[in-house]
């Protein structure tokens, strides 16, 4: 007995030798502050968007929203239990279908903008294909389901694969097809608020946020998570690549948006004023990343300078929480869906 109890205080000791060299050796690459880098560069120039248009037709809070690949579109859901499909430009609803449930959390416009898929507290993930002359319902399609709600999805750079993410505290990565999930990534300690895939050609990494504070990277091929990123004191919201693919951006019930680099395997910057004390919900970045969009609890969008990590405009308009955010694919424009039952477009 004293053998074993001995050689586990040995692994014990070697695991923690083991541990204080890997952080030794993550200390090497930690030369420098992001913002001290960037102090060099010129500030952005005066912020002038505004908010152009106001899409009302919901009865009840945005959860949740998406734009089309045409750049155009969008589609919203909402605690009323309704999906609608909006021209962004003109604020006409083309679409409005009713859910099974109400609360539905999460929805995804496909690659191809033939189909949209939702999900939410009835723990399904429902396809429905726009382009039919028929009722839409008739053609709807089951994809997914979990153990517990969908709080979030998107497609895999196709419309034959999709990801979600669950109250289960799991992702899951689906074949569209066959109705069966081709991975499931288990890892987190509590729901998976959040989801979003790598912009890399590849585009076989996605990161995840979780309610147990922490962010963690997959492989999509192995089923595994490569790294985890610790930092936020609660629940990560959102998560969202930067354009090149290299860092991501999560944001948190702290107050704080944070980035982290994958190739630092470290945080390099962090976003948050004295002021700013309500959660952040969602985060965007505009098309060349240097500018970060965050959706906050005290009805505002904050605008934050990626690079210097300064705030550098606030973006008011919504009367309640500022529920989800979405940079348009072109980057003219900004969709906030917020719990005042409307989405706004900022240009």
């Amino acid at each position: 007995m004293a053998v074993i109890t001995e050689s586990i205080d040995d692994l014990v000791r070697e695991a923690e030798n083991l541990k204080t060299r890997l952080e030794e050796e993550r200390a090497k690459f930690n030369d420098m502050e992001l913002t001290t880098v960037a102090e060099k560069l010129d500030s952005l120039p005066p912020f002038s968007t505004k908010s152009r248009r106001i899409l009302k037709g919901h009865q009840g809070k945005v959860l949740a929203l998406d734009w089309s690949a045409d750049k155009r579109h969008m589609v919203s859901t909402s605690q009323d239990g309704k999906l609608i499909v909006w021209d962004a430009f003109s604020t006409n609803k083309e679409h409005a279908i009713s859910m099974p449930t109400t609360w539905v959390l999460a929805c995804a416009y496909s690659p191809s903008s033939t189909t949209v898929a939702c999900g939410g507290l009835d723990n399904k993930l429902t396809l429905y294909p726009l382009n039919t002359d028929d009722d839409v319902n008739k053609n709807k399609k089951v994809v997914a389901t979990h153990t517990n709600y969908i709080s979030a999805c998107k497609f895999m750079h196709s419309d034959q694969q999709l990801l979600t993410a669950s109250g289960d505290s799991t992702a899951k990565l689906w074949d569209i097809e066959c109705n069966v999930p081709i991975q499931t990534f288990q890892g987190h300690q509590a729901d998976v608020m959040g989801i979003d895939i790598s912009p890399s050609e590849a585009g076989n990494i996605f990161v995840s946020g979780s309610a147990d504070h922490i962010a963690m990277v997959w492989d999509i091929r192995t089923g595994s998570y490569v790294q985890t990123f610790e930092g936020h004191d609660s629940d990560v919201n959102a998560v969202r690549f930067y354009p090149s693919g290299d860092a991501f951006v999560s944001a948190s019930d702290d107050a704080t948006c944070r980035l982290f680099d994958l190739r630092a395997d470290r945080q390099v910057a962090i976003f948050k004023k004295e002021s700013i004390i309500f959660s952040c919900n969602a985060v965007d970045f505009s098309l060349s990343g240097r500018i970060l969009f965050g959706g906050y609890s005290d009805y505002c969008v904050n605008v934050w300078d990626t690079l210097k990590g300064s705030r550098v405009a606030t973006l008011y308009g919504h009367e309640n929480r500022v529920s989800s955010l979405k940079v348009s694919p072109d980057g003219t424009a900004l969709g906030t869906g917020s719990w005042d039952c409307t989405i706004r477009v900022w240009a």
